[in-house]
This record gives C-alpha cells, structure tokens and sequence, in this order.
C-alpha cells in the first residue's frame, strides 16, 4: 500500500557549486527503493571535456546505503547543465522519465542545432514521458506527477509524501522564479504553475533545482510554501498575474544566455547522453551562430 499521504522521505542533496544546480536522491529508509531527481553531468567548457565526479558521488552514496534506484527523473530539459541521466542509467539499470513536453522541446532544439534524421524527436530517448495525474512507486512510495510549464514545455513537480521537486518553477526567496525566454516559455503559463505548488500542503518541504547564494549565504536546498508565499521577491504582498507578467518579461530581457545552454541542451534532449560519435570517432557539439540572446539574427 502507498504511503504517499503521510510519508515524509529521506532527502540527501547533492550541490553543483559551479552551475549552482541540486541533485537529489529521494528514498525510503526501511525499503531502500530510491529515485535520482536531476542527475548532473560535470562539464568543462573551456576545454569541452565531460566528466563523472558529481554522477559518481551519488553512486557512491547509493551503494554505501544500499539502495535501489527505481527511477531517474528529470524536471525538466535543463538549459544550464547537462544531465547525468544516461551513465546513470546505464550504469543502475534505471528508467529515466521527463515530461512529455520533452517533445516539444526536442522539435524546437532540433531545427535550432540542425540535427538530421538520426535525432527523432518524439521523446523515445527517455523511458517514460509524464503528464498531469500520472504516478510513479519507489517501493512503497508514490510519486504524483504535476505538470508546472512556464518555464519550458515539460517542467513537472514530483511529489513523494510531504516533499515536493519543483524544477526551477521558483527559487530561493532572494532570487525569485524562473525565466520565461526560452523557447516555449510563457510567464502567463509559470504563474499559473507557481500557484500550483503554492496550493499544496503547508506541511509539504519544497526542493529546488538550484540556488545562487554568492557568497551572502550557504546554498539552500529546501524551502517552505510559507516561506515562498511572504518573501519571495516576486511573489510576495499578493503579487497579482498581471504584475507578476510585467515583472517577468522585462526581467527576462535583460538576462545573459545561460553559459552552458548549447552544450546542455544537446545532451538533455537526448535523455542524458552525448551525441553519437563521427566516423572518426569524435563526438561534437553544434553551435549555432548568432541565434541565441534578445538581439540574435
């Protein structure tokens, strides 16, 4: 039987300091059924070169707690670090799952990078694609799937017992909420997600993707519904959807493209995995010219 109204799952973070980005490994402590919530591929731009490290930390946190991964989810296509999902999978024998606004995504990003045929945009890169209603078991608890776009086409909350993964619908209080420029975007759409989350049980821990301390502060994982209500930055006194939009778009427009997006999106559009080698046996990235950022041709 589900547990999933009363139980209150382990949650151990795992943070990026250089993408400011959390993993999570979400699990029950008598069980041992566990899932991985935005797995991190570590990423080099200078030099183009990918690496296990932060993957590999979860790994050895799995093993040493002797858990079983049931699934690896991702909140969204991420567009500031690639994702980790694919060695993850290979490497627990995991499914991963997305939104099926992953398509979406795919078929916009896919005309963008200029991929072939090789690349089919329908989602089959991932093992399941959620949608609003739909629920997942890790064990004996159950994951209830809420679709919270706005941000990009397939943004989900996940919610396990009293602890939800929000993405990155909103942040930390000093910081906000998400952008909405990116292709599929839509601040009418995020605000109507943001409440959303705000609906649920004040009880409910509230995850983030990320966090953007500075060096004012530790990063911070965990947040309250309570707390996002009376002092997030654009949420709080009551923020109306009208003022909320305004904000947003002229917010949007004076933010840098992500420093990771071109690499990024090309691996998390395919599930977490690089693209297939060439003949000659090196893997390439493409980068558009000129066609990213407010003033692109």
């Amino acid at each position: 039987m589900s547990r999933n109204s009363t139980c209150s799952p382990r949650v151990e973070a795992f943070f990026d300091k250089d993408t400011g980005t959390f993993t999570y490994v979400v699990y029950d402590d008598v069980d041992g059924a566990a899932a991985i919530i935005d797995p991190l591929l570590d990423y080099e731009a200078a030099g183009a070169r990918t690496a296990t490290t932060s993957a590999d930390a979860v790994l050895a946190f799995v093993s040493e707690r002797r858990l079983k991964v049931e699934w690896i989810l991702e909140t969204h296509a991420h567009a500031d670090h690639l994702s980790a999902a694919g060695y993850l999978a290979d490497t627990l024998h995991a499914p991963v799952a997305i939104g099926r606004g992953i398509i979406q995504v795919q078929q916009r990003f896919k005309t963008l990078f200029g991929l072939g045929d090789e690349f089919v945009a329908d989602g089959r890169q991932f093992d399941r694609l959620l949608v609003e209603g739909d629920q997942l078991n890790i064990g004996p608890m159950q994951v209830q799937v809420i679709a919270t776009p706005g941000h990009t086409d397939d943004s989900l909350t996940y919610v396990i017992g009293d602890a939800a993964f929000i993405g990155d619908t909103v942040f930390a209080v000093d910081t906000g909420t998400a952008r909405t420029d990116f292709p599929g975007g839509d601040a009418h759409c995020l605000f109507a997600s943001i409440q959303k989350i705000l609906a649920l049980p004040e009880t409910t821990r509230i995850f983030l993707c990320h966090d953007y301390p500075g060096s004012k502060r530790e990063a911070q994982p965990q947040t309250s519904i309570a707390e996002q209500k009376l002092d997030n930055v654009h949420l709080k006194n009551g923020t109306d959807e009208a003022a909320f939009v305004q904000m947003r778009l002229q917010r949007d427009a004076t933010l840098p493209v992500p420093r990771l997006i071109l690499p990024a999106l090309q691996v998390n559009i395919r599930g977490g995995r690089l693209p297939e080698p060439d003949a000659n046996g090196i893997r390439y990235f493409r980068l558009p010219l000129n066609k990213m950022g407010h003033d692109a041709q």
